[in-house]
């Protein structure tokens, strides 16, 4: 018989700062979606803008706070699970690319669905490259108050 898997055990002050960040980082999101609005069998600018810009988020965001300087401890649930987390989207990522192909833009859906995936990964690798280079950074190691 195997043994129950361990859980560690909740923390509301993690648990706060991941509800308040995903609720701004929704919110953003939801702002982003009424500024750019999609037409039917038109590209989801919104969503892709939203998914690219929290990847490179995301890049900056992880060295900034594994290379450059330990954060507080809430910072990373509050930014990196809860901004980001509620402002990217594959759920509706997901939704957009049926929908296109469902609205007979076969074309539009695989370019989408493969240009999303190319530019979020160029985004995080992006984030990180320029992030390093303006730190002075190499990578892979803390560095916490050193030059």
């Amino acid at each position: 018989m195997s043994e129950p898997v361990q859980t560690a055990p909740m923390d509301a002050a993690v648990l706060a700062a991941v509800a308040c960040g995903g609720g701004l980082g929704a919110g953003l999101r939801y702002w982003l979606t009424l500024r750019i609005p999609v037409r039917p069998g038109g590209f989801p600018w919104a969503t892709f803008l939203a998914n690219t810009l929290g990847c490179l988020a995301i890049g900056i965001l992880m060295v900034i706070i594994t290379e450059v300087f330990a954060p507080p401890r809430l910072l990373r649930p509050f930014l990196g699970v809860g901004v980001l987390g509620g402002f990217t989207t594959f759920s509706s990522y997901s939704a957009e690319v049926r929908t296109l192909l469902e609205s007979g833009a076969p074309g539009v859906a695989l370019g989408y669905l493969g240009g999303t995936v190319v530019t979020c990964l160029v985004a995080v690798l992006a984030g990180m490259t320029v992030t390093r280079w303006i730190t002075g950074r190499r990578g892979g190691t803390r560095q916490y108050g050193t030059s």
